[in-house]
């Protein structure tokens, strides 16, 4: 049995860890390294820095970020927003990332996933899906911090990404994201069922029994988490702990 894998993420612009409800509404919340260092020693098994900036002005400052946490971290870093070509993949690896995520880059580009899977390995490669309902209830592909319908299918979306060479899935729901009410569970769902790589369940965690439901509920591999974390209503520990409680195999890292 493939053991799940807890990972929080960390929302970054300017510098900072901040936090919002379905991408808008952003507080400052602090420093992204001293965060990852705290959920590594809670027994996290990856770390995601999201640069919402996404600027080329501000590609420095996460540069510099990605440097001192690839230094002081042993976990895997994967860190995404802002890359848009062959030659911004090999910058973040360059820094110290062992991942690199890309989303609306992917959509405008989808030559770019299969490049980058050539070049760099499909282990490197992570697609980020923002899936949303429509008026007539389809999931969509939206981009632009899920401003815009991209009006593609997200589960034939999540197959071409596969096709092309992408190594894992980052889904996440933006119907849910920051609301705390829990995973969007029929989305993970269709999408899981439908490929064979990894598939990381994001946007809506707003207690442990959430994640312990999207992983009894469906085969997705990791569950993506922020607030819940950040606000320190919970541990990657306690998690767990309860995952292991109800019988779903997780990884327990050495301190």
């Amino acid at each position: 049995m493939l053991r799940k894998r807890i990972i929080p993420c960390l929302d970054i612009k300017n510098g900072k860890v901040v936090k919002g409800i379905n991408f808008v509404g952003l507080t400052d919340i602090g420093d992204p390294v001293d965060y990852a260092k705290m959920y590594e020693l809670q027994c996290a098994d990856e770390i995601v820095f999201l640069d919402i900036t996404a600027s080329y002005e501000e590609r420095a400052i996460i540069k510099d970020i990605i440097e001192k946490g690839a230094n002081e971290l042993r976990i895997p870093l994967t860190v995404g927003g802002g890359i848009r070509t062959l030659n911004d993949f090999r910058e973040i690896l360059k820094s110290g990332a062992d991942k690199v995520s890309i989303n609306s880059a992917a959509v405008k580009n989808p030559e770019l996933i299969t490049e980058a899977s050539k070049e760099f390995g499909a282990q490197c490669v992570v697609v980020a899906i923002d899936g949303k309902r429509d008026e007539e209830g389809n999931f969509k592909v939206f981009v632009k911090g899920g401003r815009e319908n991209t009006g593609l299918d997200l589960v034939e979306w999540a197959k071409k990404c596969e096709e092309l060479g992408a190594g894992e899935i980052l889904l996440t729901s933006m119907d849910a994201d920051g609301t705390k009410k829990g995973y969007d569970i029929e989305m993970t769902k269709r999408v899981v069922e439908n490929v064979n790589i990894p598939v990381i369940a994001s946007g809506g965690c707003g207690s442990i029994q959430d994640i312990v439901q999207v992983f009894k509920e469906t085969n997705c591999d990791a569950a993506l988490v922020a607030s819940l974390f950040h606000y320190k209503e919970a541990t990657i520990d306690e998690v767990k702990e309860e995952l292991e409680k109800n019988d779903i195999s997780v990884r327990r890292i050495n301190k």
